[in-house]
């Protein structure tokens, strides 16, 4: 296949390949920021509910072996909808939860649900997208999650300010499941839209839906998984813990669920804003351009966050911090599903996808059990710079393995970060 040629019709797709996972992210958007003040209105402490937040984290970990296995076999449209339904169920246990333990149950199945659906939408993409589209192609995905995750906190902010809960997050959540459900079995199969493709491009697609054992890939890939792969890891924690200490952050101020939903929703739009700006630098010049910067903006926004609390005026700083954090992960849009799908096997990603998320969620997983541990033994502050340092051992690791392996260097980039070398065995 040329770089030339794309490989689907942007246009006429671009509402059936996106617009489910805006509609997946709204729900979520929704959900997270209310996750500790819930856990806090039924009693737990604050590190048990930094724990609680951990469970989606534990849950996206958790669907992605069965969602690699899963995929080829039902195929993406299928796999979404069964995310959608177990969304729908988890945010219905959640919602009518009278005690922590089960508010962690319905948080889990949202985890879960994630998981399945986010690694259907980046295989689909992961095949059809040509690698001079590939980038922005998944950084929009990236964007269209973080439009959701920012529409979400100001939804439910509005219902709060009208007179409802923090649980109506739920109910939102699981409104977007069906509506996914909906917008799914309605719309066109994007596959069906797609441009006439060459020879090649036909047996990529023909390719993926023979199954492959996860084992098998798995040693083809162990060394890029052992260097790459942990990095990628140390970036989740960061951006999972971004996720998690500001709210943590808010309820320790003491800063309004409404008001803890207006700020996040803010930064998501800063956020948001970013998205496509990253992907066209990953596309002209490299991925080390984008994933260097946010993998150490990241790590200093969290030590810097920690500062801030010293200083007066904790919800200005609080507001500034959540801004800078956005920034910071704004740039990196789809940075990581890129590097992804980079590497991964081009006639079937699946099987490397689910493993590389699995080592995502990985990352994203330790970084809420560690907030919430150093939080119980010490502090929120010191928890923010353990992370920090942590996310600063990431950056190393890509400084010194992701050279070898960016695609736009072979292509002949402006720009490019210097000779690539194969994929190794």
């Amino acid at each position: 296949m040329t770089a030339a040629a794309p490989a689907f019709r942007w246009r006429t797709a671009a509402v059936a390949i996106y617009g489910p996972s805006i509609v997946f992210a709204i729900g979520e958007g929704a959900v997270l920021p209310m996750i500790p003040h819930i856990a806090e209105d039924l009693g737990a402490t604050l590190a048990f509910a930094g724990l609680i937040v951990a469970v989606v984290t534990i849950g996206e970990l958790l669907g992605t072996l069965p969602a690699g296995w899963l995929l080829p076999r039902i195929g993406e449209r299928l796999a979404m909808i069964l995310a959608s339904v177990l969304a729908l169920v988890g945010s219905t246990i959640a919602f009518f939860a009278p005690n922590p333990i089960l508010l962690a149950v319905g948080v889990l199945f949202i985890g879960v649900a994630g998981s399945i659906f986010q690694i259907a939408r980046q295989a689909f993409l992961t095949v059809y997208v040509p690698l001079s589209h590939r980038a922005r192609a998944l950084s929009t995905l990236g964007g269209t999650l973080r439009f959701g995750l920012s529409v979400g906190p100001l939804i439910i902010a509005a219902i709060i300010a009208a007179g409802g809960g923090p649980t109506a997050s739920f109910i939102l959540q699981g409104v977007a499941a069906v509506g996914i459900i909906v917008l799914l079995l309605c719309l066109k199969d994007p596959q069906h839209t797609m441009a006439a493709m060459d020879a090649e491009q036909t047996e990529r697609i023909e390719a993926v839906q023979r199954p492959e054992g996860m084992l098998a890939t798995f040693r083809r890939n162990r060394r890029v998984l052992g260097t790459i792969g942990v990095g990628a890891a140390a970036l989740s924690a960061l951006r999972q813990s971004r996720q998690m200490i500001l709210p943590l952050w808010a309820v320790a101020i003491g800063l309004s669920p409404d008001s803890t939903a207006l700020i996040i929703g803010i930064a998501g739009f800063i956020d948001f804003a970013l998205f496509y700006t990253g992907g066209w630098v990953m596309d002209r010049f490299g991925r080390m351009w984008i994933v260097m910067p946010v993998t150490i903006g990241l790590s200093i926004g969290h030590i810097l966050l920690a500062v801030t609390g010293l200083l007066p005026w904790p919800v200005v700083w609080f507001a500034i911090m959540a801004g800078v954090l956005s920034v910071a992960n704004g740039l990196g849009s789809g940075v990581l599903m890129t590097l992804s799908a980079d590497l991964a096997e081009p006639e079937n990603p699946a099987p490397f996808l689910a493993i590389w998320r699995l080592l995502q969620g990985l990352g994203g997983a330790a970084a809420p059990l560690i907030i919430s541990g150093v939080t119980a033994i010490a502090s929120l502050p010191i928890a923010a710079v353990t992370i920090g340092v942590l996310g600063l051992g990431g950056a190393w690791i890509f400084g010194t393995s992701l050279r070898r392996y960016d695609p736009r260097a072979a292509t002949g980039a402006p720009g490019a970060d210097g000779p690539a070398e194969a994929k190794p065995a």
